[in-house]
């Protein structure tokens, strides 16, 4: 660790930059690996208090006692998705009345384009016949990719499920080669590690989930005053959106907009979008920092940084993921002193140790400019 010390900074550096190439693509190639596996181990470390439960006042063994908890932990998810389904069969039932209104919206349209532009009923639909056509020749390949990304979502949430038991089952054994891994004189710091990556999931995912309660409410109470149709299922649906953030509300937004459209006047629309904002101001000023944010610590351009990569790396999974895997990081780079530099980068606090020495520093440079300064000579003496 010496030597490394001495090494110049560009020497640093281009390390640095070739591990975070190697990290990137490594993630890449082994996405259906990794993600089930970082999502396995956020919830285990959830899951581990009710394992402990059964374990210590059930005397259940641990192999069972792991099953039952992610057994549970299933149906609880199962039971959330459908209460969700039934909610939405109740719109599909009404399907024949959103369609009398989607085509008495379009023949509304279909009068203003041709009072407007001009464009008569017969070259519009000429057009969208077109349009039709090479949408049903293209089908083929849509349905193609949303085959493929559902076998993918079914093999990834069962792998999921998979890491969760066997996480739980050898968390003690996994702990114990952390503390053999490293020299005694570090047991100190992986102790702080641990429990600091402990403390922040559980917090984080509760926080998570206090924050979809919030949004919620928020959303009904909102549906509730404008009096839109199945307020309660489109409350429910923005809340668990918004989990990915930034995208969820959006599409929570399309979905909101097009049941108003097909349900109620056309003058509400703009009244849905300015509740979004007022929905989305709170959650982002008031909920997410004081609930969320908190429990991270984590600065929102590095935020904006992870979102990206992450997208661009796992997709939606990888903006679920991207938050909580840069709060890991922060807490193993705080805990290592070489690394402690880029644990501030990450962080959102500032720290005392680096402003007193950033002060003292410019404190001397201003004394040095000082007494370098020429002194100015008198015109008058001759």
């Amino acid at each position: 660790m010496d030597v490394i010390r001495k090494w110049p900074f560009y020497l640093k550096l281009t390390c640095t930059l070739l591990s975070i190439i190697c990290l990137t693509f490594i993630s890449i190639i082994g996405k259906g690996i990794l993600v089930p596996l970082i999502l396995g181990f956020l919830i285990s470390i959830l899951l581990t208090p009710l394992c402990t439960f059964f374990e210590r006042y059930l005397r259940i063994p641990r192999a069972i006692s792991s099953i039952i908890t992610t057994l549970l932990f299933a149906a609880f998810i199962l039971g959330i998705l459908y209460f969700i389904a039934i909610q939405m069969a109740e719109i599909a039932n009404e399907w024949p009345i959103f369609q009398k209104q989607i085509i008495a919206a379009f023949m509304d349209l279909q009068k203003w384009i041709h009072e407007t532009f001009g464009v008569n009923s017969h070259a519009q639909i000429e057009y969208l016949t077109k349009n039709v056509k090479t949408t049903i020749e293209t089908s083929t390949i849509v349905i193609e990719k949303v085959i493929s990304i559902v076998s993918s979502m079914a093999v990834t949430i069962l792998f999921t499920f998979l890491y969760i038991v066997f996480l739980l089952i050898y968390r003690r054994h996994l702990v114990k080669f952390l503390y053999y891994a490293f020299n005694s004189n570090t047991h100190d710091q992986v102790y702080n590690v641990i429990t600091s990556i402990q403390k922040m999931v559980k917090q984080y995912l509760i926080g998570l989930f206090l924050q979809m309660l919030i949004v919620s409410i928020l959303a009904f109470i909102a549906f509730s005053i404008l009096g839109l149709k199945y307020r309660f299922v489109l409350a429910i649906l923005t809340g668990v959106l918004n989990v990915v953030p930034y995208v969820g509300i959006i599409i929570s937004l399309i979905v909101t907009l097009i049941i108003t459209f097909a349900t109620m006047s056309a003058s509400k629309l703009f009244l849905v979008l300015i509740a979004f904002i007022a929905i989305h101001a709170i959650d982002g000023n008031v909920v997410m920092p004081k609930i969320v944010g908190s429990k991270v610590k984590i600065n929102s351009l590095i935020v904006i940084i992870g979102l990206v990569i992450g997208e661009m790396t796992w997709g939606i999974m990888g903006m679920l993921l991207s938050i909580p895997i840069l709060a890991l990081m922060k807490i193993v780079f705080d805990n290592v002193n070489e690394l402690k530099p880029w644990g501030y980068l990450l962080g959102d606090e500032d720290s005392t140790e680096i402003d007193e020495d950033l002060n003292s520093f410019l404190a001397n440079k201003k004394a040095i400019k000082r007494r370098k300064k020429p002194v100015e000579l008198d015109e008058n003496i001759e």
